[in-house]
């Protein structure tokens, strides 16, 4: 917007910095321009004015991880009720029948629920290229410029099938010369670059048990070539760890030392099972972990070492993870789940809601390392997420902020992108949501038959 518009005097706020933001923000031209302290008034001229005495003021959050597609399988009986290696033999067969219009669909619609929460920047991860949609990065590039959320989508990618030694059907993976090559079409013709990107792309290897050696080492080689980030799953369950004692005679994080992949370009996916030693030495690396607690509960694969990581200097975002091991797209209600989970490991005062919420913010944003979004301060994306507390869940709360988290919010009342409202007393403003609703369910139903 070119107007001034002042977000005045809201009910609380969290800014993910130390900043006096008491009576609002100002925004202009799609940015931030100005934080204004408790008690004062705006030192320029403005345009407009949004009241949110009713509402707490959040900076857009941010998902650091996951696989838009499977909200095409949520809670489908065949995987129910399994550890992740037979969850994924389970899911493999059915997600290799998926077409252009059935990841279309499924972006389209993850996406509006994830925007719905209040999360306006996602990053997924998409590695399924079985002949029918070699071309999926670009129709998730599509859906996402219809619904509005900024995306870092990652070119993923399975080479090493059943056949093989992994665990992904035949069908479902390529050559490394075909996803090396799509992985620079991609980058070429979708990476935008620089202060308030709506698109970027990283490179994302599925995990050590679908990918070789070979092709971990020359997808650094080229996302260096190219300066795009680098993602994985890694260190999820005790089952991964052992498949690379066994296969490569390594630990996760020894094996990503050996394929150059122990930099802080890099961020992975859970990061669940490190020892003292590893996160040490991800920490000096600067890796960023992806920290995933309502998957992680689902699939009882453990709960992420984050403070210990955070000590030690890894960056540590918040995901939904995919929409299968979750099995939902609600980034403000993962921000509850991650206090909860992490209460069962710290002790209550050692991990508050405003941990909960830096994760889901700022910390998002470095582990993606994107330096213009994650927290209200003057020249960031002026992203942002406004809730009110109007519902049964949050009468008798005395502290707005804690309430948002402790009484489980799960929808935002208004939501900003870019400096656009794209969210407005909680409705999509630029889509249908019934009409993609239905195509998503046809979408489900065609992709089991």
């Amino acid at each position: 917007m070119s107007t001034s518009l002042w977000i005045k005097k809201p009910l609380s706020i969290f800014n993910a910095n130390q900043q006096d933001a008491g009576n609002g923000i100002v925004i202009k031209n799609g940015v931030i321009i100005e934080l204004v302290a408790s008690n004062h008034e705006p030192t320029q001229p403005i345009d407009a004015i949004f009241d949110a005495s009713q509402h707490v003021l959040l900076p857009g959050l941010i998902n650091t991880h996951h696989h838009l597609y499977q909200t095409l399988t949520r809670a489908f009986p065949d995987s129910l009720n399994k550890r992740l290696f037979p969850w994924l033999q389970a899911l493999y067969p059915v997600w290799a029948k998926l077409q252009p219009d059935m990841l279309h669909a499924a972006t389209e619609l993850g996406l509006s629920e994830l925007l719905l929460s209040g999360c306006t920047t996602v990053a997924d991860h998409h590695y399924l290229f079985p002949q029918a949609l070699t071309e999926a990065i670009d129709i998730q590039v599509s859906a996402a410029k219809l619904i509005g959320n900024r995306v870092m989508l990652t070119r993923g990618s399975m080479s090493l099938g059943q056949d093989d030694g992994g665990l992904p059907p035949q069908s479902t993976v390529q050559s490394d010369a075909e996803i090396l090559d799509d992985c620079q079409r991609v980058i070429t013709q979708f990476h935008q670059q620089g202060e308030g990107a709506m698109v970027q792309l990283a490179l994302a290897p599925c995990s050590p048990f679908s990918v070789t050696t070979d092709l971990m080492k020359e997808t650094a080689k080229l996302a260096r070539a190219n300066g795009v980030r680098l993602h994985t799953h890694l260190a999820e369950t005790e089952d991964e760890n052992n498949f690379c004692l066994s296969t490569f005679g390594l630990r996760p994080v020894d094996y990503l030392e050996s394929v150059g992949w122990l930099s802080s370009d890099v961020w992975l996916a859970h990061g669940i099972h490190f020892n003292d030693q590893e996160i040490k030495r991800l920490g000096d690396a600067k890796v960023g972990v992806a920290h995933c607690p309502s998957s992680n509960m689902i699939l009882a694969s453990g709960i992420c070492r984050t403070k210990e990581l955070e000590a030690a200097g890894v960056h540590v975002g918040l995901a939904v993870d995919g929409s299968a091991s979750n099995d939902g797209s609600n980034m403000i209600q993962e921000v509850r789940q991650a206090l909860m989970i992490n209460r069962l490991r710290y002790q209550a005062d050692q991990v508050t809601h405003l941990d909960a919420l830096f994760w889901a913010t700022k910390g998002s944003a470095q582990v993606l390392g994107r330096d213009d979004i994650g927290e209200l301060a003057v020249g960031k994306q002026a992203d942002i997420a406004l809730f009110n507390l109007d519902e049964l869940r949050f009468s008798g709360s005395h502290d707005p902020l804690a309430a948002l988290i402790l009484c489980g919010a799960h929808k935002a009342d208004y939501v900003m992108v870019a400096g656009h409202w794209k969210v407005k007393l909680g409705q999509l403003i630029d889509s249908d949501i019934d009409e993609i609703q239905a195509r998503h369910r046809e979408a489900a139903s065609n992709l089991i038959l």
